[in-house]
This record gives C-alpha cells, structure tokens and sequence, in this order.
C-alpha cells in the first residue's frame, strides 16, 4: 500500500464557461464590459488622484488621449477581460475591476486590475461591484476565486480579508512593476467557502445593516473573518 497522500478525486465537476456577460447588475452597482465610451468619465473619476494608480502596473496617465489609448487597447481583450463600475446612486462611471488569469480546465478565476476612484471607494457600489464578479464565478461553477496584490499595498490587502479571501502566502520577487521590484500576496476564496461568504454578504447589504445616515451597523470585516480565520487555519495545517 502506498504512503503517498493523493487530493480526493474531484467528482461531477464540469469545465465552467469563459466569463463574457456584457453586464453583471446588483443593487448597489452595475457592472459593463469596458469600452472606449468609458474613457471620458473614468478619465474624469480619477483625474487629480495619481495616488490611486501607485500599485498597478499602468498609470498615471498625463492626458485623457493617453488613457483613451490604453483604455481602448484594454476593452479588446479577453484576460484581462474589463468590466467599468457605475455607481448607482451617482450613476457615474467611477472605476473599473477585470477577470484575469481565466483557467477554467483549472477551475480558477482571478478578480484583479482594480482602480477604484475616491468616489466609489468605501461605498456599497464598490463591495457590491467585487461581490457580483464573484458571485458570477462561483454560479458558472470555478473552484476558486483570486486575488493578488503588491505585498506592500496594505489597503488592498485589507480589503481581500473584509472581502472574505483567505491569505494563502507571499511570492517573493514575483515580478517587477513600474522599474520596481514586487513581492505577490495571494488570497482566494474557495467554493466550499461560498456558501457561508454569500450569507454574509447578503446580510451586510441587507438595507436594515444601515442606519439612516447611509452607516452600516454590522461591518464586512466583522461577518465575513470567521470564515477567513476558519480558511487560514484550514491553509496553515495543509
């Protein structure tokens, strides 16, 4: 008999379909493929913000004909493939999120490429916006659900964890960005967390969960940390 462990066999399992809606709708925010007509208004969003593109590997970008360049460039592809975020209580275009590293064979799916401008940030559009790309993945059936970032970037490694993705390590010296070295901090969030992650979720956005000042009562952070304590511990004794 062998001594060697083996994974369980994954059972009736089925290769999940490449992402490709033209539009993903919540409550709080809308969801569109990215295209050249979203330039104007992102370009407007994040307009005096440079700060906003420090960790990603594009920007700052000096005039709206330079963005409208990259924008348009980016619409046409399918990984990343983009999605603008229109916030719909301003119902302005205020940033945009992608699906990238699409391996359905593998099951897994990265969220990634995120600009959010100060308008969306802290706001419901912007939970809901990550919140309905992963609801897609996990109803067309991946496995997994990523999200990766700049070691050093401590707000996006704080918004993986209110998200409910767990820490799973650091990649050091995984790439160089902007002439700069970049370690990678990885995070999921696995099917068999879903079920409990949605719930929570569903409760946070619940409109009793704010008082009438727009305030939430319970935070994210707070619902969703028994299910990334429960996936860390889960991750540390594998």
């Amino acid at each position: 008999m062998s001594d060697r462990p083996v994974g369980p066999p994954v059972k009736e399992w089925q290769t999940p379909p490449r992402p490709g809606p033209e539009r993903i709708e919540g409550r709080y925010a809308l969801l569109e493929r990215l295209s050249p007509e979203h330039a104007a208004p992102l370009f407007s969003s994040f307009s005096g913000h440079d700060w906003v593109w420090d960790y990603m590997p594009v920007g700052p970008f000096a005039s709206p004909e330079t963005f409208q360049e990259w924008l348009s460039a980016a619409a046409s592809r399918d990984d990343p493939m983009f999605y603008a975020i229109r916030d719909g209580d301003s119902g302005a275009w205020t940033g945009f999120a992608s699906f990238l590293r699409i391996d359905p064979a593998a099951g897994s799916i990265e969220v990634g490429f995120i600009a959010m401008s100060p308008a969306l940030q802290r706001t419901r559009a912007a939970t809901e916006a990550i919140y309905l790309m992963m609801q897609w993945a996990f109803d067309a059936g991946y496995r997994r659900f990523e999200w990766k970032c700049d070691a050093l970037n401590a707000p996006s490694r704080r918004a993986a964890r209110r998200f409910g993705f767990v820490f799973e390590g650091v990649f050091r010296q995984a790439t160089i960005v902007k002439g700069r070295n970049r370690d990678t901090a990885w995070f999921a969030v696995i099917d068999r967390d879903w079920p409990l992650l949605r719930t929570a979720y569903e409760i946070w956005f619940d409109p009793g969960n704010f008082d009438a000042g727009g305030e939430q009562i319970q935070s994210l952070s707070d619902l969703t940390a028994p299910i990334v304590a429960s996936g860390e511990a889960e991750a540390a004794g594998l």
